[in-house]
């Protein structure tokens, strides 16, 4: 499947993205090549082959995995929503997506 130089644009534009002439070019490179992988991937015979939620393990996984949830303080909403485009009322306003 050929990704075009459109279709990384519009994928830029909804990220908030801004690449040159240059990135553009080298980004539609590298997620093509992702895309190709991914078609790759889907040949791959995974029949009988168990579901994992972690490709590796780090030694010290199950402090990260089984924490127990803390209370901790939440930001301001003037701080979360000092960076978004489009805030109103004291809430990230996005479109609609349908």
């Amino acid at each position: 499947m050929p990704i075009t130089r459109e279709e990384v644009l519009k994928i830029a534009d909804l990220a908030r993205l801004h690449f040159d002439e240059g990135e553009l070019d080298a980004f539609t490179v590298q997620f093509q090549g992702i895309m190709d992988y991914i078609e790759q991937l889907k040949q791959v015979d995974v029949e009988g082959v168990e579901p994992t939620s972690h490709v590796s393990l780090a030694p010290d996984f199950e402090k990260h995995m089984f924490r127990e949830d803390e209370v901790a303080a939440s930001l301001p909403a003037e701080t979360s929503l000092a960076g978004a485009p489009d805030a109103a009322a004291g809430h990230f306003r996005v479109p609609k997506v349908l």
